[in-house]
């Protein structure tokens, strides 16, 4: 992986075998980001992507192998009891350009991974809603 702050952006870039979400985390602890905007695109090999039912307030997981465009990842980050908390949505393609998307929980990177991080001033914290089921935005 290898980043470089410009101002209040962040570009980055992963190669084969890394592992997207682990690193964007890695990167705004490493740089202190508690709030943000995240999107890139790329090739992932593995991906688990999940659906937020909302009746019984539970994911569903579906992990997929084989060749992967992203086109592309998108999300926010803020804190949730001191940590970093990513929310991602991907969208991604197979080899026949069948389309698969959702809340992206891990894409092991194929070939390469290129994104930014918009670095926001203000502290974006998350709180866990009851009637939801998710961990919402607190301003």
């Amino acid at each position: 992986m290898e980043y470089k702050r410009v101002g209040d952006t962040v570009l980055f870039r992963l190669d084969s075998g890394e592992e997207l979400v682990s690193s964007i985390e890695n990167i705004c602890s490493e740089l202190s980001i508690e709030s943000g905007w995240v999107q890139g695109i790329g090739a992932a090999d593995k991906l688990t992507i999940g659906v937020f039912e909302t009746k019984q307030k539970k994911y569903h997981k579906k992990t997929v192998n084989g060749d992967h465009e992203i086109a592309p990842l998108m999300g926010n980050i803020s804190t949730k009891q001191g940590n970093v908390y990513l929310h991602l949505h991907i969208n991604v393609c197979d080899s026949s350009n069948k389309a698969l998307c959702g809340h992206l929980n891990e894409a092991v990177i194929s070939a390469t991974f290129e994104g930014r991080i918009d670095i926001f001033s203000e502290k974006v914290k998350r709180v866990f809603d009851e009637h939801s089921g998710l961990n919402l935005m607190k301003f």
